[in-house]
């Protein structure tokens, strides 16, 4: 009975803060419903027990993806009458899609009704003695090691690709010169100069 109805607390408000990050005028606004989303998708993650996927909805979405959705958007200089002129400019294609996502809703309740999959006969049996994040964890690092280890190379060439593209040569930039600074003397550094009454000193 818990259960039942932690499922439609966490259902109820995803959907609602959802549509609120829709209907929301203030960009700032939405994404603080959006995070609100995020948290109570991932309570929905937990009931189904799939910790991890809840634990990746808070990490990730929320503390990395949604946080920098919020700076972007405090950051930028939004002109928030442009963007109403430009609703009406887009109001087809809107529709289109959102047409397109009603039908594949009624696609989905369709076929939910007309019975779920036998996961359990298509599926590896999953162990019961340990955690969904053991096992996921276990496959990780043992059977797709390679793939894994082949993801973080393709992040780490996407990252090192953007740090090039954005790195740009600027003239007129002093730049620091580690060498020149250690073989500098302390006479080279400094000079006493003694002028004279009423007279200005040279540079």
């Amino acid at each position: 009975m818990i259960q039942l109805i932690a499922f439609y607390l966490f259902a109820t408000i995803v959907i609602a803060s959802a549509a609120m990050v829709i209907f929301a005028r203030n960009p700032v606004h939405s994404v603080m419903w959006l995070i609100l989303a995020f948290f109570n998708a991932a309570g929905l993650m937990l009931l189904a027990g799939a910790e991890f996927i809840a634990m990746l909805l808070v990490i990730v979405y929320v503390g990395a993806v949604a946080v920098l959705f919020l700076f972007v958007v405090m950051m930028l200089d939004i002109d928030f009458a442009e963007l109403r002129s430009g609703f009406v400019r887009y109001l087809p294609l809107g529709a289109l899609v959102a047409i397109v996502l009603a039908a594949e809703l009624v696609f989905a309740v369709g076929a939910w009704q007309a019975g779920g999959v036998d996961l359990a006969a298509r599926a590896a049996p999953a162990a019961t003695d340990t955690s969904n994040i053991q096992q996921i964890g276990e496959l990780l690092y043992t059977r797709y090691i390679f793939l894994f280890e082949a993801a973080g190379i393709v992040l780490l060439v996407a990252m090192i690709g953007a740090i090039v593209l954005t790195h740009r040569q600027r003239g007129g930039v002093r730049i620091q010169n580690i060498s020149a600074q250690n073989r500098r003397r302390p006479e080279d550094a400094t000079r006493l100069v003694d002028p004279g009454v009423g007279q200005g000193m040279e540079l």
